[in-house]
């Protein structure tokens, strides 16, 4: 009878190798108080959405908070899972999610007080009011800090099968995207200056922004007060590096996720049926997913906006979905010679 070892970190003691090894058998605790924080958080900036009008960019003040927040509430979860599985090196692990938690606490923290103040947390470095020079420093402290913390548990994990074949593979694939997404974001930094007005109409200069624009059109207009996209508010006349770095951080749930529905579908389709079968559609997934977030990012560094493609990108595309169609052929065409074959013995 086919079984799953997803979550067994969670819900099977682990063995008395696991055990010697010290492991941790529940949800990281400081990462579980962050999680539940940034799930309060989303809810009272969406709540703050309707009953403040006030402005930031075109779009409320509390859309920014109410993103992080969600951002880290699911990201943060998703760690705090991933570290309760037995594996080596738990004990540093365990203070690396503590380091993660406490910074994205402090980070996602001054993105708050700042939309409540009606201005901005990102880019604000020349605004000399005392409460935004304390927060820049947090930032300068605490987003290194989260990259860093979340590299070196990619570093301890990524050569650990930690459950079944499948769901280590969406691991190892999702960290590293996760990786690559945080270090996408400090592109941003490079984008230019701007000039923009707060919630209270006061004129700020950002040293930079989300919008890659071409260097030789880049003045200092507000370029990220343009309108965007909906819901999302990603920029429509120029790349925006917002995309890639979501795409990135969020890789390793949409990986995750395809693991549950490959071992629901396994019972009604033999050729799934096989653990090294579905591991071997997970890797496709995830080196499908990695050519995704190569194109978008090129696609915004290329100061192109995601809803208008040009004739390369979409070539990009076409390529990379040939290339996992073609490789999901040749799985499903091994699975079911595999089937076939032990249906004769």
């Amino acid at each position: 009878m086919l079984t799953t070892q997803f979550g067994a970190g969670l819900v099977e003691p682990p063995s008395a190798r696991h055990r010697r090894s010290g492991a941790a058998t529940r949800l990281h605790r400081p990462l579980a108080w962050m999680t539940f924080t940034m799930a309060a958080l989303t809810g009272c900036a969406l709540v703050g959405m309707f009953v403040d009008d006030r402005m930031l960019l075109g779009e409320s003040v509390w859309l920014k908070p109410m993103k992080f927040g969600f951002a880290f509430a699911l990201y943060g979860l998703t760690l705090a899972w991933l570290l309760s599985l037995p594996h080596k090196g738990s004990r540093a692990t365990w203070w690396l999610g503590t380091v993660f938690a406490v910074t994205g606490f402090l980070d996602v923290g001054f993105i708050a007080v700042q939309a409540a103040r009606g201005t901005f947390s990102h880019f604000n470095n020349f605004d000399a009011d005392p409460v935004n020079a304390i927060g820049q420093q947090i930032f300068m402290s605490g987003v290194p800090g989260l990259f860093l913390a979340n590299l070196v548990i990619v570093v301890i994990l990524s050569w650990q099968r930690l459950v079944d074949r499948p769901t280590t593979r969406a691991i190892h694939f999702g960290l590293a995207l996760a990786v690559a997404g945080m270090a996408m974001g400090y592109l941003m930094g490079y984008t230019g200056k701007q000039l923009v007005r707060d919630a209270d109409g006061k004129v700020i200069e950002l040293v930079a922004g989300h919008t890659v624009l071409d260097p030789a059109s880049r003045d200092l207009s507000p370029r990220d007060a343009a309108p965007g996209m909906p819901i999302t508010h990603w920029s429509t006349i120029g790349g925006d590096l917002r995309v890639p770095h979501f795409v990135g951080l969020h890789g390793i749930q949409v990986l995750l996720l395809a693991v549950v529905v490959l071992a629901w579908l396994a019972p009604r389709y033999p050729w799934l049926r096989a653990e090294r079968t579905r591991a071997a559609v997970i890797g496709v997934l995830g080196l499908g997913y990695t050519g995704l977030l190569a194109i978008v990012f090129f696609q915004a560094m290329r100061a192109q906006s995601l809803v208008h493609p040009d004739s390369t990108t979409l070539a990009a595309f076409a390529g990379l979905t040939a290339g996992v169609a073609a490789l999901l052929g040749s799985v499903y065409w091994k699975g079911r010679a595999a089937v076939r074959h032990e249906s004769e013995l």
